[in-house]
This record gives C-alpha cells, sequence and structure tokens, in this order.
C-alpha cells in the first residue's frame, strides 16, 4: 500500500507539470484555433534565461525569486514577439501552413539555445527549498507542494479569464471566428498577441517548475512537450480544466503503469500514455472535457 502511494504521489508530480504545459497548449488553441509545437522549445529558452540572471558563477547573481520572475516575464515577451514577427504573416492560411512553421520555430528555438547558453547541463534550484513532507510511509516534496499550488492558482486564474472577464470572452470568440469578431469591433491582432504572450508564459512557469528535478539544456523540455500535448488531447484541446485533468491523468497511468507493468518499465512509458490517448478519443473524439465542434453545410 506504501509503494502505491509513493507510485501516486509520484504520478501526480509529474502530471502537474505535464498539466502546466497543457494548459499553455490550451490556451494557444483557444485562440488560435491550432496547436504550437514550438511551445516547449520557447519555455525551455526561458528556463535558461532564469538560470543565467540567477547563476553567480556563469550569470549575473540575481536572487533566485527575481531570476524565476526575469524568466516568466521573458516568457510573455517571447510568446508576444512570435506571434507578432513569425505567425502574424501567415494569417487567414491554413493551418498546415501554420503547424510547419511552428516545426521551424521548434528547431530554430532548440538550435539557439545551444548556440546561446551552451549543450552543459545547468543547475536552477527549487524556489519552494528541498525539504519533503511525509504521508504515511510515503513522501513528498516541498517543491512539488509547490508545484501543486502553483498549478491550482493558474488554473483558477485561467478560468476566471475565460468566464469572467471581457479579454476571456473576446479571446474566445476571435479563435471561434475572427471575421465576425471584428465586425463587432474586437481587437483580433491584440487578442492574438496577448493569447501567445499567455502561453509563452505559462510555458515558461512549467519549465521553470520542471527545471530543479532536471538538469537546464536545450533537452529539458522534450519528454514534458510530448506528455503535455497527450495531455492536452486527453483533456480536450479547448478545455483548461480538461488540460489540468488530462496532465495528472497521463502523470498517473506513466507512473503505474511503469512500477506494475513489468514489460513497460521506464522504456515504454510514453506508449502507455499514447494508449489513454487513442483509448479515450475512441470514446470522445473531443477530449473527456472538449466539445464538439458543429459546422454549418
Amino acid at each position: 500500500m506504501d509503494l502505491f502511494l509513493q507510485r501516486v504521489l509520484d504520478g501526480l508530480s509529474d502530471g502537474a507539470v505535464y498539466a502546466l504545459f497543457a494548459l499553455a497548449v490550451v490556451l494557444v488553441f483557444r485562440t488560435t484555433g491550432f496547436i504550437n509545437f514550438a511551445q516547449g522549445e520557447m519555455a525551455m529558452v526561458c528556463a535558461f534565461i532564469a538560470w543565467k540572471f540567477f547563476d553567480p558563477n556563469l550569470g549575473f547573481g540575481w536572487p533566485l525569486a527575481a531570476a524565476i520572475l526575469v524568466g516568466i516575464v521573458a516568457g510573455f515577451v517571447l510568446g508576444a514577439a512570435t506571434e507578432r514577427i513569425v505567425i502574424r504573416p501567415f494569417e487567414g492560411g491554413d493551418h498546415l501552413r501554420l503547424g510547419i512553421a511552428s516545426m521551424g520555430l521548434l528547431l530554430i528555438f532548440n538550435s539557439l539555445a545551444a548556440f546561446i547558453f551552451g549543450t552543459t547541463t545547468q543547475r536552477l534550484p527549487s524556489i519552494f527549498g528541498n525539504g519533503s513532507v511525509q504521508i504515511g510511509n510515503a513522501t513528498i516534496g516541498i517543491d512539488t507542494l509547490g508545484q501543486f499550488v502553483v498549478l491550482g492558482v493558474v488554473a483558477l486564474l485561467l478560468w476566471l479569464l475565460f468566464t469572467r472577464t471581457t479579454l476571456g470572452v473576446t479571446l474566445r470568440a476571435s479563435s471561434q471566428n475572427a471575421d465576425s469578431s471584428q465586425l463587432l469591433g474586437i481587437d483580433v491582432r491584440r487578442n492574438l498577441l496577448v493569447g501567445w504572450g499567455l502561453a509563452g508564459l505559462l510555458g515558461a512557469t512549467a519549465a521553470i517548475m520542471i527545471a530543479p528535478s532536471l538538469y537546464v539544456s536545450p533537452n529539458l523540455m522534450a519528454n514534458v512537450m510530448l506528455y503535455g500535448f497527450v495531455a492536452a488531447v486527453v483533456g480536450g484541446l479547448d478545455s483548461s480544466i480538461g488540460a489540468v485533468v488530462g496532465g495528472l491523468l497521463v502523470g498517473l497511468v506513466q507512473a503505474l503503469s511503469s512500477g506494475y507493468i513489468d514489460f513497460i518499465g521506464t522504456q515504454l512509458q510514453l506508449a502507455s500514455a499514447l494508449v489513454v490517448v487513442v483509448a479515450i478519443l475512441l470514446i470522445r473524439p473531443q477530449g473527456l472535457f472538449g466539445r464538439a465542434r458543429l459546422e454549418r453545410v
């Protein structure tokens, strides 16, 4: 029982990070209608920026909290700049071209990070500390509890944004029908800029949260990005709640399947998550909390 509890806690710990990243994916999808495949690499660059401002030997030696804040703000700026400089020229085109452009951005950001910061792995400590809490005979890190708090606050703020604010309503309207939104006086271009900026901020937060348990490197977000996309699809690409549930579910499946199914181990963890995606999409193609889209013929 204690081993099961420990594996559940480990799965939820990973799932919280996946959910944060999935929220960034969902935010871009809800404001633009397509998936940004470069989201993970943009987040990785922001983790490097936070490390650069913090590291007392190779960086600027700022306090950790200030360096993390710089990294998160950099996420917003990078997301908004990417939309303005790279994505906006493709406005009005099909999603295939946008998808190819975002995959190109993935390669560009990965190469730039390696060129600017190097390929040597770097360490960024957790702002929540390194202690742990005992739950029965299982332990959970203080940094993991901090991740749950961050996830809860972010999910609540996004829910309030999309349901209780004029900006959130206009963001949703812009993604569903940009032409009609413009006729109603909604600044669609501003909404796209804000949506990409907020998504970049969330991605940066996810990268900075996962960095203490890994090393900051150009490959920091490789696995997190894949699991985050899986979480977003499982929960529903248009649902913030779905992103949270999907992230936690993927984390649990990953931990329990590798722990109790011998042939899966650590090598087939991603495959087990993809099996969950296929099973759920066969039953609900729009995801657990997604809404089926109806189009006029």
